[in-house]
């Protein structure tokens, strides 16, 4: 894909680059299990050599219930996101969900996400690209691949050209979301490194009433499709015990599962790479 370079620390984003792997779990659910997440993630990545970026959230603001857990906090998670940077070594990336959160959180962190629910919201997406720091907007539920050309102009329009477009599903109906993997290719052709969101790709939004269902045993495959269609990064959520996990267990990669998941995608990379 004729995309241009991302660097983030040391991870190299896109243009022929191998895919990188940005991963995590859902949210913070306290720093020991954060910092036991990163550490082992850091462990097995570095094994299957891979680049790695580590991604959890400090609030998970949209939320099925008022009764669904969300996390430490701004002050808090950011705290522990700091010491895991640090003390790792390793990228981090986090969402964003207001404008006024835009600055505290680029101090610590290497990469802004925009959540899908939030990628129109202007003033947001200018406020993080105004940041420096690289920027990741998933695509929302509701859009076509084709919008976010807005999206990216907003960006532009900042002079910030470190951006990521992600793919994570369109809705299909009540529950439910499909991939068209059209779209990877669609949003590759702004210039801009392509990640595709398997996990959120699986979820079934509101599917179990008062929380979101997921059907994490499709993650593998679809990963590998897309990776045949050129993507530059793949983004999972990881837990070491999914069924015990504070939010969005259902379609998050077991942590044992890891290795085999890396081995197979990067065979499909070979192979890609050897047509």
């Amino acid at each position: 894909m004729n995309t241009q370079q991302i660097k983030v620390k040391d991870v190299v984003i896109g243009k022929g680059k191998p895919v990188v792997l940005i991963a995590g779990p859902c949210v913070i659910e306290s720093a020991e299990s954060a910092i036991e997440h990163a550490r082992e993630l850091k462990k097995i990545t570095q094994k299957e050599k891979i680049p790695f970026i580590f991604k959890t959230s400090y609030d998970k603001a949209n939320r099925s219930s008022i009764s669904s857990f969300r996390g430490p906090g701004l002050e808090e998670g950011l705290e522990i996101l700091g010491k895991i940077r640090k003390e790792l070594d390793v990228p981090i990336l986090t969402d964003v969900h207001s404008v006024d959160q835009v600055d505290e959180v680029a101090e610590a962190v290497d990469i802004l996400q925009i959540p899908a629910f939030l990628c129109r919201q202007t003033d947001l997406v200018i406020k993080a690209a105004s940041s420096g720091k690289a920027v990741n907007v998933k695509k929302g539920q509701f859009m076509s691949p084709k919008e976010m050309e807005n999206v990216v102009k907003k960006i532009e329009s900042t002079g910030n050209k470190n951006i990521l477009l992600t793919e994570r599903g369109t809705s299909f109906g009540y529950n439910m979301l499909v991939n068209d993997f059209r779209g990877v290719i669609i949003m590759s052709e702004m210039g801009y490194p392509v990640v595709y969101d398997a996990t959120h790709s699986v979820q079934m939004p509101g599917g179990k009433g008062a929380s979101s269902g997921g059907e994490a045993r499709f993650v593998p495959v679809l990963s590998r499709a897309a990776v045949t269609c050129g993507v530059d990064a793949l983004f999972v959520e990881v837990h070491k015990d999914p069924e015990k996990a504070l939010s969005d267990g259902p379609n998050m990669i077991r942590m044992s599962d890891l290795s085999d998941f890396i081995s197979g995608v990067k065979k499909v990379e070979k192979a890609v790479r050897e047509i």
